[in-house]
């Protein structure tokens, strides 16, 4: 039987989450953190409206997992994030201790992997997962950001 829970479905839902962002005139990325098949945790960025530079969809929802769980610790929980986490959020990543990172389109300039930042040893990392979707997304808000100055 196939799974129906696969990396393609919690993309989408992290895909709702960077359209929420985009509505509200944030740079469109968002993230879900699922543990045994159930979202524990969304968010999407919120920097413009919390006037907060660390309001990356990925801090939200590492913030509000914790609070879920009642720790620290992320073991056995997966992000799904739409963009390739910057520095920032991957250095929040790596000592949260999740296991599994999936995001959808690659930040060439700002991504964790394009600055080398390193993640936990035991996390695995996977990109591309509706890339198209989240990259069309982002330039869409860019063009209309710049249409509208």
């Amino acid at each position: 039987m196939i799974n129906p829970y696969d990396d393609t479905y919690f993309m989408k839902k992290a895909l709702q989450e960077a359209q929420d962002a985009f509505n509200k005139g944030e740079i469109p990325v968002g993230a879900v953190i699922v543990a045994n098949n159930q979202i524990i945790a969304r968010g999407h960025n919120l920097t413009e409206q919390l006037t907060d530079v660390t309001a990356h969809a990925e801090m939200q929802a590492i913030t509000s997992a914790s609070s879920y769980i009642g720790g620290k610790y992320l073991h056995n929980c997966t992000l799904y994030v739409t963009l390739e986490p910057c520095q920032m959020c991957a250095g929040a990543l790596y000592w949260s201790q999740i296991s599994k990172i999936v995001f959808g389109a690659t930040d060439f300039e700002r991504g964790c992997g394009a600055l080398g930042t390193k993640l936990h040893p035991k996390t695995k990392i996977v990109g591309g997962v509706l890339e198209t979707e989240a990259a069309d997304l982002m330039k869409r808000f860019f063009i209309e950001k710049r249409n509208l100055n």
